[in-house]
This record gives C-alpha cells, structure tokens and sequence, in this order.
C-alpha cells in the first residue's frame, strides 16, 4: 500500500457529472453538463480570457494535494488537466 502523493491523490472520476459554467456559448452565458474529462478539454480549447471566467462544479469532491474541492474556477481548472491520463483519449 503506497501512503505517498498517490495516497493523497487518487485519480478523479472522468466520467462524473459536471458543469462548466460563465463560458460564452453562441453568444450565450449557459452551462454545460458533461463529464469531467469533456469539460477539461473544453476549457482547455477557450481562448485564454474565457479560461480566466470559467467555473467548473462537480458532481463530487476531488482530492487536489490533499484538499477535497468540487469546485474550480479560472486557471484553478488547470491542475485537473494536469491529472489527465490521457487528454487524447
């Protein structure tokens, strides 16, 4: 058993529910409900100013360094697109 950052740090459920929220959409401020990987990868194709207003709720807490958060706002976002296994796939 590992008590080391992974122990801290277990890997977030990418197929929760979440919504990505303040991102303009067809000229329009609506939410998004998806998964967590598909909103991290929206929020990483935003021009840098919508990075900057986006809010991220999620369904459930996850542990960023030993903190739980279910939410995440701005280029707070971006630790979670850090933890993505693969942002391909």
């Amino acid at each position: 058993m590992s008590w080391g950052r992974d122990a801290q740090n277990p890997a977030p459920d990418w197929t929760m529910s979440v919504s990505l929220e303040n991102v303009p959409r067809g000229g329009q401020q609506m939410p998004e409900v998806t998964n967590l990987r598909d909103a991290v990868r929206t929020w990483q194709q935003l021009d840098q100013p919508a990075k900057d207003n986006a809010i991220l709720m999620l369904e459930r807490p996850v542990t960023i360094d030993g903190v739980q958060l279910e939410r995440f706002e701005g280029q707070g976002i971006a630790p979670l697109a850090e933890r993505m296994i693969d942002p391909n796939g």
